[in-house]
């Protein structure tokens, strides 16, 4: 369950802070619920099997500053980490706790706990920025392409006429091996992608009728001899791009409707990738211009946690790291590097994200994040909206959720509020050399791989 009072923040100075954080009651009882259950299955009490021991024979033998001390060592952790979230600190050393022990399961409990933590950077005023962006331009190229490609899957198959075959040609062959074992009347699409390159060359240029040696990949890495015949070779007749086809293959009565819906769609897709670059490069500029440097405790912890996701994702497709890192001709110290850089850039962005919702006041409310848990919920096209919702404020985690939110509220502030240039302008300005380019450019490095590591 998540924690019911807001913990309490005590700035100590020198980027440290105290928390004070209350436990309900019902999380104090979860806690030695648990440790009983824990302590049941790994200790030795005469008499009785692991698993199987009387909770009130577990106090009497152990005592009750044991358990509770189980209790509080297996989940002030978690505590505290929801207490962080709550509080949006940035940790970067481990924590160091001050309490005393539960009285008693059943009433509520509190502990401090005092930890270096990551400042918020002082950042620009990002009104002032300017950022490239792309005019959106639908290619007339790429509208033919998709007005062929339409063309393609509506057209029909006609004799080629005694021909050779040639790229886009439908074949029908007969494939013989060499014990006289028969494939007939298969179909093969020169230029697909689906045969063999060798086995494309040997059939480009080939009559109907014809027969021709091929080489045929065995299942232990060999090949064997046999022989292709071609039966018929078919051609595409292509429809052309009038008001019958724009009917025939679209909702639209005519070509030019079809052209325009065509376009529209194309535009769409680009305005998106171009807006999508132009969020990040306004993000990557208010990090640059602020000189937002994230610590570097902070930047390997969640290196860590790359890596450990990325070797998971390969695990679930049945590669490891070794079967990777040979086949991409890489090592783990290279990877490892490129996930401090990934880390250290994704921080970096947050936290200048971060300093701009705390600037501009941008708060998330419990109703927002629920709106959003049931979009969610819909889009994955699941029914109990209400017991998602509850389950996240159970686990507390709707507090993630909420600093998720908070950040693409800010990223969505700061596209709307600096100004568009265009990026010849601002490539020529790039070019102009100042007297304060110099030490801009130092000052403004981000800490990467390979730089001088400060804390």
């Amino acid at each position: 369950m998540g924690l019911v009072s807001v913990p309490a923040v005590e700035q100590l100075g020198e980027n440290r802070v105290r928390l004070t954080v209350d436990v309900p009651s019902e999380q104090v009882r979860h806690a030695v619920d648990h440790a009983l259950d824990d302590l049941s299955e790994s200790v030795k009490i005469p008499g009785f099997r692991k698993g199987k021991i009387p909770k009130q024979v577990l106090v009497s033998r152990l005592g009750r500053d044991r358990i509770y001390a189980e209790a509080v060592d297996s989940h002030i952790g978690g505590w505290f980490w929801s207490a962080a979230r709550q509080t949006r600190i940035r940790p970067v050393t481990a924590p160091a706790y001050e309490f005393e022990l539960p009285g008693t399961a059943d009433e509520a409990w509190s502990f401090s706990a005092t930890v270096e933590v990551q400042a918020l950077p002082d950042i620009v005023d990002w009104t002032t920025l300017e950022i490239p962006r792309l005019e959106v331009e639908v290619p007339e190229e790429s509208i033919e392409a998709e007005l062929e490609a339409l063309r393609e899957s509506v057209a029909e198959l006609a004799p080629a006429d005694g021909r050779p075959a040639r790229e886009g040609d439908t074949l029908v062959v007969d494939l013989v091996d060499s014990q006289g074992e028969a494939q007939r009347d298969t179909v093969v699409e020169l230029g697909a992608g689906t045969l063999a390159p060798d086995m494309e060359a040997v059939l480009l240029g080939a009559s109907s009728g014809e027969t021709r040696e091929i080489s045929i990949p065995r299942v232990d890495g060999s090949t064997a001899t046999g022989t292709i015949t071609i039966r018929e070779i078919q051609e595409k007749v292509l429809p052309p791009l009038d008001d019958d086809l724009a009917r025939a293959a679209s909702e639209f009565d005519t070509i030019a409707e079809l052209r325009a819906s065509i376009e529209g769609t194309l535009r769409e897709q680009l305005e998106a990738e171009v807006d999508a670059a132009f969020r990040v490069a306004a993000v990557d500029e208010l990090v640059r211009a602020s000189n937002v440097q994230p610590s570097l405790p902070l930047v390997r912890s969640r290196a860590g946690d790359l890596l450990t996701g990325f070797v998971r994702s390969l695990e679930r497709r049945g590669i490891s790291l070794e079967t990777y890192l040979a086949a991409s001709g890489g090592n783990i110290e290279e990877l490892q590097r490129q996930m401090v850089l990934e880390a250290a850039v994704s921080i970096a962005r947050e936290l200048a994200l971060e300093a701009l919702a705390e600037r501009a006041g941008i708060e998330i409310s419990d109703d927002e994040v629920k709106a959003y848990i049931r979009e969610e919920t819909e889009a994955a096209d699941e029914e109990d909206a209400e017991g998602v919702i509850g389950d996240v404020w159970a686990h507390g985690q709707q507090e993630s959720i909420r600093e998720d939110l908070r950040l693409r509220a800010a990223l969505d502030r700061l596209a709307a509020d600096v100004t568009p240039i265009a990026p010849e302008l601002a490539e020529a300005r790039e070019k102009l050399w100042t007297p304060d380019k110099e030490k801009a450019a130092g000052d403004t490095k981000l800490w990467t791989p390979g730089s001088k590591e400060t804390e």
